[in-house]
Order: C-alpha cells, then sequence, then structure tokens
C-alpha cells in the first residue's frame, strides 16, 4: 500500500495526457478548509510527485462549497504558546513554497470562495483559472480576524498584482469577484463552468510563463517606490484606527516592507498579533458571525422564489431591490408608479454598482417587478409589509392581503417599532405572521431581525429565518419587544450623545471620541443618518417618560430632520456631514465610555428579558446591526472583560 492509499482528504488521479489532477475534498466537513491533517496529507501528495513527475499538476475542489475557505480557524483558536504560533506560520509557509518550486506546472481551478490560505495556496500555482459564475471571490481576509496572511500570501500577491492593489486587499480583507480577478491579473482567465477542465488541460499545458506584475506594479515592490507605497499605507491605516486597536494591518505593511512577506523573519510580530486581544475578539466575532448563518439554514424550509414586497419607500424598495439582486423573483407593490419609479432607480444604480456586467445588471433588473395592482401577493411565497409605521394603515393592509395569499406563503413585517401582538389581531391565519426586521441601508447592513411572538408558529419562523440567509444576510431571532434588539440599545446610546449637546459638548466632539473608540461613525451623524423624527419616535417609546433633549427638540421644531432635509447636527452636503476640523473642539476625558454603557446596560437588559435568547447572540446583534467595536468581541464580552 502507497501513501497515497491512505489519504483521507486528497484524491489524486491521472489521466493519459499525463496531467495529475489532484481533487481536495475535506472528509466529515461541508466546506474544505486547510488544517494540519489536510496539509500533512498534501505533503504525501507531492512526495510521491516528486518521484514521478506528471505533466501537469491542476488542483481543485470536490466540494460544492467552493474551492477553500481558508485555514481551520479552530487550530488558531487552540494556539496556546508562542513557539505553537510560530510553528502554524512556519507549516504553511514551508509548504506553499514547495508547491511553487516543483518543476512541473501547476494550476488552480477555482469555483465559489477562495479565501484565506486557500488563495495563498492558489497563488502558488503557475496559473489560476476563475469559473465565470456568481459566488467567486478571491480574497485575504485574515485582517479581519486580526492576523496575517503568513502562508505566502503578502510576498507573492504583491509580486502578482502590484504592491497598491495587493495592499488594498489585505488591509480591507475585500475579495474580487470572477471579472476583478481576472482584471487585476490575480486570475488567468474567468472561463465558463462547462469548460473549466478543458481550458485548465489546456492552460496547464501551454508553457506560458507565470504572469507578474509589469510595469509601475512591478516598481511598487522595489525601493525606493517601495516605501512610498508603504508610507502612505500606514497613514491611511492611522486615519482609521487612529488608537491601533487593529495591530495586524500595520504589520502586513511592515512584513511586506522589510521581510518580503516572511512573518518568521520578525518572530516577535507572530507572537504579539497571535497572543493580541484583538485577534482573539475578532476570532470571537468571526464565531458569532457563523452561529447568525447557522441560523439562515433551515433544514427543511423550502427555498423562497418569489417575494412581494408592498411599499415602495427607501426600505421597502431597497429590500425588493436586494431580493432581485439575489436571484429572487420580486413583485413591488405601491399605490402607483410613480411612487415605484424611484425604487427601481435605486435599484439599476445598485446593480449597475455591483454586478458591472450589463446583462447581469439587466437579469436583474428583470426579477424586478412593478406591481401597483399587486397581483403578485397571490404567487408570492413570502409578502414583506414595508409600509409606514401606523398600525391602523398595516392591519387594513393585512385584511386586503390574507385573502389573496397562498395557504403557505409567509406574511412578514418590516416593522421596527411595533409590535407583533398589536399587528397580528384580526387575522385568520396570526400565526404566520412574523417580523424580518432589515437596517438601512439595505445593501450594506448585513443584520436582518426575525421576530417572533408567543404563538409564532414555527415553520413560519424557520421558513423566514431560510429566507434570510438565501439573501445572504445573518438572522437574528429576537422576540417581539419596542426596538426588540437594534433599535433598544441604540435608542439611549444616542439619546446620551444628545444630552452631552444639551451640556455644551460639540457634536463633532462627541462623534470623533466614539469613531476613536472603533464605531464606524459617531451617534449624532448616525441620528442625522437615520432620521431625527424617527430616533425621536423610538427614544419616546424606550426612554420611560423622559423629556426628549432640548437639542433635539429645538432641530425638530426647525424642521431639521437630519440627512434628508439637509441639515440636522450637521449640514449634510453631497450625502455627507460638514464637521469641524479636527482639533478644532475636544470631547471631554471618559466621554466615549459614558455614552457606550447605556448601550451596554440596554444590551444586558435585553438579554435578561427574554429578547434575545443569550449573551452571544446579543453581541453578535449589536456587532453586526449596529457597528459596535469589533475589537471588543462585543458590549457584553468588552464589559465583562473591562470588569475583571
Amino acid at each position: 500500500m502507497s501513501a497515497l492509499d491512505t489519504l483521507s482528504h486528497w484524491r489524486l488521479a491521472r489521466d493519459p495526457d499525463g496531467l495529475a489532477w489532484l481533487t481536495f475534498d475535506r472528509a466529515a466537513s461541508a466546506v474544505n478548509a486547510l488544517s494540519a491533517d489536510t496539509m500533512a496529507e498534501l505533503a504525501l501528495v507531492l512526495d510521491a510527485l516528486d518521484k514521478d513527475p506528471p505533466k501537469g499538476l491542476v488542483i481543485r475542489s470536490g466540494k460544492p462549497t467552493g474551492f477553500i475557505v481558508g485555514a481551520d480557524v479552530n487550530e488558531f483558536a487552540s494556539l496556546d504558546t508562542p513557539e505553537q504560533g510560530r510553528a502554524l506560520v512556519a507549516r504553511g509557509w514551508n509548504l506553499f513554497n514547495r508547491l511553487a518550486a516543483v518543476r512541473y506546472p501547476t494550476l488552480a481551478l477555482i469555483q465559489g470562495h477562495c479565501l484565506g490560505g486557500g488563495l495563498e495556496l492558489a497563488l502558488a500555482c503557475r496559473y489560476r483559472l476563475v469559473a465565470d459564475q456568481p459566488g467567486v471571490s478571491l480574497a485575504l481576509p485574515e485582517v479581519m480576524l486580526g492576523i496575517f496572511p503568513g502562508w505566502g500570501g503578502m510576498l507573492r500577491l504583491p509580486r502578482l498584482i502590484g504592491a497598491p492593489a495587493a495592499l488594498d486587499m489585505m488591509l480591507t480583507g475585500r475579495g474580487a469577484d470572477a471579472r476583478r480577478a481576472a482584471t487585476l491579473g490575480l486570475a488567468d482567465a474567468r472561463v465558463p463552468p462547462r469548460l473549466l477542465e478543458a481550458a485548465a488541460r489546456a492552460t496547464v499545458l501551454s508553457g506560458k510563463p507565470a504572469r507578474q506584475a509589469r510595469g509601475l506594479a512591478a516598481w511598487t515592490n522595489r525601493w525606493p517606490l517601495k516605501a512610498i507605497v508603504a508610507n502612505r499605507a500606514r497613514k491611511q491605516i492611522a486615519a482609521k484606527d487612529p488608537l491601533g486597536h487593529y495591530p495586524a494591518a500595520p504589520a502586513i505593511v511592515t512584513l511586506w516592507e522589510r521581510h518580503d512577506g516572511d512573518a518568521q523573519r520578525a518572530p516577535s510580530l507572530i507572537d504579539g498579533i497571535i497572543a493580541s486581544d484583538t485577534a482573539r475578539n475578532l476570532l470571537r466575532v468571526f464565531r458569532l458571525q457563523e452561529r447568525l448563518k447557522a441560523n439562515g439554514r433551515q433544514p427543511g424550509a423550502a427555498p423562497a422564489q418569489r417575494i412581494h414586497v408592498v411599499g415602495a419607500g427607501v426600505m421597502g424598495g431597497d429590500i425588493a431591490a436586494w431580493c432581485a439582486y439575489k436571484g429572487l423573483t420580486v413583485t413591488l407593490q405601491d399605490q402607483d408608479m410613480a411612487r415605484i419609479a424611484p425604487a427601481i432607480k435605486r435599484a439599476a444604480t445598485l446593480y449597475a454598482r455591483r454586478l458591472k456586467d450589463p446583462r447581469a445588471a439587466r437579469a436583474a433588473m428583470d426579477r424586478l417587478i412593478p406591481d401597483p395592482a399587486g397581483t403578485g401577493a397571490a404567487l408570492a411565497d413570502i409578502v414583506i409589509e414595508a409600509i409606514s409605521e401606523q398600525p391602523e394603515a398595516k392591519l387594513a393592509l393585512y385584511r386586503a392581503l390574507e385573502p389573496r395569499m397562498k395557504p403557505d406563503a409567509v406574511l412578514a413585517t418590516n416593522t421596527s417599532s411595533l409590535s407583533l401582538e398589536t399587528l397580528r389581531a384580526g387575522l385568520a391565519r396570526p400565526e404566520r405572521l412574523v417580523g424580518i426586521h432589515f437596517f438601512n441601508p439595505v445593501a450594506k447592513m448585513p443584520l436582518v431581525e426575525v421576530v417572533h411572538a408567543d404563538g409564532t408558529a414555527a415553520d413560519a419562523l424557520a421558513r423566514a429565518s431560510a429566507f434570510v440567509g438565501q439573501i445572504d444576510k445573518l438572522a437574528l431571532p429576537v422576540k417581539s419587544a419596542p426596538g426588540f434588539l437594534v433599535n433598544a440599545v441604540l435608542a439611549p446610546y444616542m439619546l446620551q450623545a444628545m444630552r452631552s449637546v444639551d451640556a455644551g459638548v460639540a457634536p463633532a466632539a462627541i462623534d470623533a471620541a466614539l469613531v476613536a473608540f472603533g464605531m464606524p461613525m459617531g451617534p449624532l451623524e448616525l441620528a442625522d443618518t437615520v432620521g431625527l423624527d424617527i430616533a425621536r419616535a423610538a427614544g419616546e417609546e424606550l426612554a420611560g417618560g423622559q423629556e426628549p433633549p432640548r437639542c433635539l427638540a429645538e432641530r425638530l421644531s426647525r424642521g431639521q430632520l437630519g440627512r434628508k432635509t439637509g441639515q440636522g447636527f450637521y449640514a449634510w452636503r453631497d450625502g455627507k456631514p460638514v464637521k469641524d476640523k479636527p482639533g478644532a473642539s475636544a470631547a471631554p476625558a471618559g466621554l466615549a465610555a459614558g455614552l457606550i454603557q447605556p448601550l451596554i446596560d440596554a444590551t444586558r437588559q435585553r438579554v435578561d428579558q427574554g429578547i434575545v435568547a443569550d449573551a452571544d447572540l446579543a453581541d453578535a446583534g449589536v456587532i453586526f446591526g449596529t457597528g459596535f467595536a469589533p475589537f471588543t468581541g462585543g458590549p457584553l464580552h468588552y464589559q465583562g472583560r473591562t470588569n475583571t
């Protein structure tokens, strides 16, 4: 028996042309992840091929879920000593260097996700082909876990596509789809799925030299341009993270600039990054995200095919547009075409920006169907109501909709404040009403609260959660209660910020303090973005009868509602707030901690009241629903660590 006969995760086959086809199909796993045992087996394969070299090697996935999703994050979580961290880096670095040095041509055949260590493996191959289809993503997202791509990505990606583009990918974690991968030179070509094997065969036998950056892109990897690029990257990092909450980003720049991407030349950096609180907390956030994704996988829940949305305002129109973008057939109802037209225009802008390919954008537009008469309600698997927050109007709409809906259809409301108990009064089948609460802007905000009440049918809740997962959002189950989770914790946070304005602190100083803490935007800019009228309504319901802040009442009396009227706490120009220059106003010491505390307290109350199942889910909801500083691990986790 040869060593290849003992493989559990890889299958090696040779064809009559002398090509070797290596299929990665990790045992007992839905996805391919690189672990100690899978990499040890890959080393055995390379041993065998050293003894009997093929004419070429094609590496592909045996999983329908994609190529390789990266390294096994559980192995990062189990690192206890600096020596273990260094050994993990060395394992991948040495193995992929060995793959890059083989005598025969190699090719990575990529479908679906090719992330982290998976992309580093692909970069070690001479060629890369990507399937020209939705769902392809090539990325080095390690920075989002508080670590760095230590298995050759920091060396090979800049040499392939130039340092500026490579650093942008590594410092943001953003992925490239098939079109962008080919444009960047990250992939040799994008190929229709039916032609992948033939294209792989032709490419690996072509004898073409490996791609590499040319012209100015190549010179950015050499002095003196290398230093200029590195210094520019450091300035951008410092501007986004002035307090240095995320140490992996500057470490990536240093490792590329001074050590050719080889982290082993800077062992103290390895030790510091892997042992940092940030890395542990971002790994926690990753696991919380996976838990939310699991809520969107409901065994037995049939995928939705048709969606009917009533209400073509900003929320309803954007929900409909997103569903069509994700491949569903959507009918969008409002009183007349004049009300629907702005939503269609926004959808066209979204598709043009996201899809790039005019044919794909046109196909998405074809799936979004204006429906003033509401005929689509009778065919829909899920009917989503997104009209104004007036109980009487919603109840009247439900009375008209319910008799026309399919018997097994789910009725959902996007309400942000009204209880399901109020809204299901008078329904013939109240058990099928659920809340599916999106956040604005729909295309950017990943979280969706799936709201249930006593008596909600388990099947309706499961199908609503599955629908959220189907459109690539994160499903958070919450009980019906004022503000659910996210709005309930944001309201006291924003109100406390407004009381600081009443106390004489400048809005720009307040927002700057919270951005420095790690929030994506300050509470007053957020209030302006949401709308001061909406902030007041939420505050009235959740403030326990307290008087609204004076600064809020004054602005509302002048009709200054924030971004939508061009004036709130800030003047708004071209969709952006006009703020004081840095240093023009200062925040008192401890301001950020004082403003964050009401948010933390409200989060704890939601858990204690059973609105959300546990503290971990509450942390997940607040992180993905408000952008709460991810490096903290979530508000309750953060408070627990600061109190110890």
